[in-house]
């Protein structure tokens, strides 16, 4: 899994104590960045946290860059509406260089990982010779319908693997640029940095806190499972490892604050 923040609204806990300013003062909006020094601005988004006002984070928004991850969990962090995603097509790209993601309960047991990786390779291959197949029955029909070669060729090839793909399994790898507003990031860090969320989804939200904290530490200092920040959001439904998970957010902010 490879996770990266690629673009992000420049001084973005700036813009978002700007947006309360206006909220809670008298201030115009000429110029109404210009007398934010850093601790006002710490004080207004620590305001904003406080209060419980979330509306003016969403003014601010990072862009994520995405592999190495399944199509399993591709179905999990679409899911997350107020997100705009832009997705590696299985469509339009043939999958030649065939990559999938293998949990770590299979990795880790020899007899289960040797079945697993046989059923990956089973499928793969299914897929090339379903989309050759296809490939040379739809050539052959553009032919007849008078296409060139090349056109032929090139359109067989793009409708075969349209349909090879359903054999496709959900263990096969995508790519993806996401982006959220930071509202919708602090949902998701909550609902996915939490033990009870899938372990690969986990992963993902977690490695996207530390980039995001990172950046905006004070914006994102309330961020984090709900556990982190008061009591478990889950109920009876709760992992039972409070203490870890709040031990586990705590290092992850020491170690930014310590470089």
């Amino acid at each position: 899994m490879k996770v990266s923040i690629i673009q992000h609204t420049p001084e973005p806990e700036k813009l978002i104590a700007a947006a309360a300013k206006l909220c809670y003062s008298e201030s115009g909006c000429e110029n109404i960045m210009g007398d934010l020094d850093e601790e006002k601005t710490k004080s207004f988004v620590r305001m904003l946290a406080e209060l419980g006002h979330e509306s003016p984070i969403e003014h601010v928004s990072f862009t994520f860059a995405i592999e190495g991850v399944s199509r399993s969990l591709l179905a999990q962090i679409t899911r997350h509406r107020h997100a705009s995603f832009s997705v590696q097509s299985q469509r339009y790209v043939k999958q030649n260089n065939f990559v999938y993601i293998t949990p770590p309960a299979i990795s880790s047991d020899k007899t289960i990982n040797d079945i697993y990786v046989k059923t990956m390779n089973d499928s793969f291959a299914s897929y090339n010779l379903i989309a050759d197949m296809l490939e040379q029955k739809y050539r052959y029909e553009f032919l007849e319908s008078g296409m060139t070669e090349k056109q032929a060729r090139s359109k067989a090839e793009k409708k075969a693997i349209e349909d090879a793909r359903f054999v496709l399994p959900n263990a096969c790898e995508t790519k993806m640029v996401m982006t959220m507003n930071a509202r919708s990031l602090y949902n998701f860090f909550a609902l996915r940095c939490c033990n009870r969320a899938q372990w690969e989804i986990r992963e993902l939200a977690t490695e996207m806190y530390k980039l995001c904290y990172a950046i905006a530490p004070t914006l994102f200092s309330a961020a984090g499972p709900s556990c982190c920040n008061g009591n478990c959001a889950e109920g009876k439904m709760t992992c039972g490892q409070i203490e870890s998970v709040r031990s586990k957010f705590k290092k992850i902010k020491e170690s930014n604050e310590n470089g």
